[in-house]
């Protein structure tokens, strides 16, 4: 599989939690929508945050919460933090 592929995936199931959480049709989401376009503010950035922490088992540092003002900034730091997160599993961890 190629990474382009990888992040499309990704960012199809941040848009999704994005979606879900805000109770808001994908299709009207893209990668270049800002929050600020999408009504978010900063509890639903919350909520979503942890939606986000539970659908991919990461966590997100309070310090990168804050710093998320668009779906393509979202998209990344979850990518980040997943392949972080897959490179400090041992080989054959699940």
């Amino acid at each position: 599989m190629t990474e382009h592929s990888e992040t499309d995936q990704l960012g199809a199931k941040v848009i999704a939690v994005i979606a879900h959480t805000q109770r808001i049709p994908a299709e009207s989401i893209s990668l270049s929508s800002t929050f600020e376009e999408l009504k978010i503010d900063s509890l639903d950035g919350i909520n979503i945050v942890f939606e986000l922490e539970k659908e991919f088992n990461i966590e997100i540092p309070d310090d990168g919460v804050q710093n998320l003002r668009s779906v393509a900034e979202t998209v990344e730091g979850v990518r980040r933090l997943v392949q972080e997160k897959n490179q400090a599993a041992p080989p054959g961890a699940a």
